[in-house]
């Protein structure tokens, strides 16, 4: 197996007409790690994992998953060809706040789509493959059922079972939870930690604080398109060095106990 990084980004820009959404974005996420993005609405983070996809294409720098790398000159405004994209995206498997099941299809038909229509998979084995997956998201039960029969959570672990389908290097979680009601979140949360348990790569979006705290291993904070803080949990989120991220977690229940009652100076942390 390589020892490079599974995912490199370096200089990485994207703006929307005027709206400089990302700033000279560098990241590296190790094979395995677990890096959850978190910052205020509008920081840049979705976009981020949309720009990780290929779903949007920014505007400068590069993009390295696995084998795959792309460079962005401010030019390119489509891929080379429709098989540069299907590779590219093959790498990574992205999760939505909004399930964008088929209604038409039962959850086990959901899971089955891509590998039979993408990969040509064989029928009989996609359909062994999305029932072992159902039963990984502990939704063996449901395969039958269609998504309006389903509660988001439920929705939601389909949802994962079928990025899960395409065997990707790299899952992309765009705060997965943040659609759910309450008392379904942590079924999707349970999900997320298996996966990583099972050394999955995941880039999270997340405003869930304490799971990124218990779950993560590099924690980033954006704001304003850029990367404000990095760092492992314990410093991020425990001990900010930065005002900004020290006041954006502030924001969350003290009950919780994200950050610490006295914060490090800046000055000190450096």
């Amino acid at each position: 197996m390589s020892s490079r990084p599974i995912i490199e980004i370096t200089g990485l820009k994207k703006s929307f007409g005027t709206n400089t959404v990302l700033k000279d974005i560098n990241l590296t996420v190790e094979r395995g790690q677990v890096v959850a993005l978190i910052g205020p609405s509008g920081s840049g983070k979705s976009t981020l994992l949309r720009c990780i996809n290929l779903l949007s294409i920014p505007n400068g720098g590069r993009i390295s998953v696995g084998d795959q790398s792309i460079e962005f000159n401010g030019k390119l405004t489509k891929l080379p060809s429709e098989k540069s994209l299907a590779n590219f995206r093959a790498t990574t498997g992205m999760v939505f706040q909004h399930f964008n099941l088929f209604p038409h299809m039962t959850a086990l038909q959901n899971v089955m789509e891509g590998p039979v229509t993408v990969l040509k998979m064989p029928k009989a084995q996609a359909d062994a493959q999305a029932r072992e997956l159902l039963s990984k998201v502990g939704l063996a039960e449901r395969a039958d059922y269609y998504p309006d029969k389903l509660s988001g959570g439920q929705k939601q672990r389909v949802a994962i079972a079928r990025a899960l389908a395409m065997k990707p290097a790299v899952m992309l979680f765009d705060e997965a939870t943040s659609a759910l009601d309450p008392e379904l979140v942590g079924e999707v949360l349970n999900v997320i930690k298996g996966l990583a348990r099972d050394g999955m790569t995941m880039i999270l979006v997340t405003h869930e604080i304490a799971f990124a705290r218990e779950v993560a291993d590099q924690v980033i904070f954006m704001r304003d398109g850029v990367v404000a803080e990095c760092g492992p949990p314990s410093v991020v989120i425990n001990n900010p060095r930065q005002e900004s991220t020290r006041a954006f977690l502030g924001r969350f229940k003290a009950s919780e106990n994200v950050v610490p009652m006295h914060p490090v100076p800046e000055a000190s942390a450096a």
